[in-house]
């Protein structure tokens, strides 16, 4: 499908300015391009998890979102968007609504791969038709910086500290699409952020308009926890997607599809060196971390391709 992305730009906003989110913050870009997705006129509920998008965006009883906004627990925004999709069906039915709306969800990765993945796995398995959207920015960045399962190897976080006896996280992290794909959904789908935005936008739009569950995992980066200039957050992403870190690919109906090939594929140092949680990684008897590294890189990469030739 072409897109006219100068138009598509203009459109009216659904995140108002104003809000409190950190310069150069990947979380902001994600909801406002995923919203831009709507199309003019549509009418959506908007949730979103305990995290610093919500106490960013929201300060009751005031709201950044131009939309019907519900602010839920850590834990529950699966489950919150579940039951306001089932009872505006129902509320439908009965007549006593006239309307149509999209149902659309935000979490952290703290309340998405964490705390709430019960609550959206359920969401996810019952086939709601709403979607809910991950901005992984790879920690507890409101709280402090404190480790996630999407933190990534090696990343020097606050319970997670480098010094002497540690070189910060010891576990890989979790690979959250692969997981909600295997709930057998009409659409999951993994982006970040590119100069035109195209990735992120079309897979936006085709996650609102299939019916069903879908769900959207999102690199995000986050200025504070990730240690880069504000102005740094476009090349971050593009390294994330030439080193094969945050492959971009799809999954429609249960069929694997690459969305993106480098066509040289960089090493991951390309992008590990742009952030400052990994410094250490590149000190003087740090070698065999990085090749550790590269190994884990390599191995799901080859995994990704082997899915998507299916």
């Amino acid at each position: 499908m072409a897109y006219n992305f100068k138009e598509i730009m203009n459109k009216p906003e659904r995140l108002a300015p104003g809000h409190r989110m950190c310069a150069g913050c990947g979380g902001t870009i994600a909801v406002r391009t995923v919203l831009r997705a709507l199309k003019e006129g549509d009418k959506a509920v908007i949730g979103n998890a305990t995290g610093c998008l919500e106490v960013s965006t929201f300060m009751y009883p005031y709201t950044a979102y131009e939309d019907s906004y519900i602010h839920n627990a850590f834990e529950n925004a699966g489950a919150t968007l579940s039951g306001v999709e089932t009872a505006f069906h129902a509320l439908k039915k009965r007549g006593k609504i006239t309307d149509d709306y999209k149902f659309i969800t935000f979490g952290g990765d703290g309340g998405t791969y964490d705390i709430g993945f019960q609550s959206l796995s359920g969401a996810m398995e019952r086939n709601h038709d709403l979607v809910y959207v991950c901005y992984d920015n790879g920690a507890y960045m409101n709280t402090g910086i404190q480790r996630s399962s999407a933190t990534p190897m090696y990343a020097d976080t606050t319970t997670t500290p480098v010094g002497s006896c540690s070189n910060g996280k010891m576990q890989n992290r979790k690979d959250l699409a692969q997981i909600i794909a295997a709930h057998n959904i009409p659409y999951v789908a993994q982006s970040t952020f590119q100069p035109t935005m195209k990735d992120l936008y079309t897979k936006s739009e085709k996650a609102i308009y299939t019916p069903g569950a879908a769900f959207l995992n999102v690199m995000a980066p986050c200025p504070r926890g990730w240690r880069y200039e504000t102005s740094d957050i476009m090349n971050i992403c593009k390294m994330a997607i030439e080193t094969c870190y945050w492959p971009l690919f799809e999954v429609v109906e249960g069929k694997w599809i690459l969305n993106y090939e480098p066509k040289k594929k960089l090493p991951i140092e390309d992008f590990l060196k742009t952030q400052g949680r990994f410094k250490h990684l590149f000190k003087p008897g740090n070698e065999e971390l990085l090749v550790q590294y590269q190994e884990e890189v390599d191995r799901r990469w080859e995994d990704l391709l082997f899915k998507c030739s299916k």
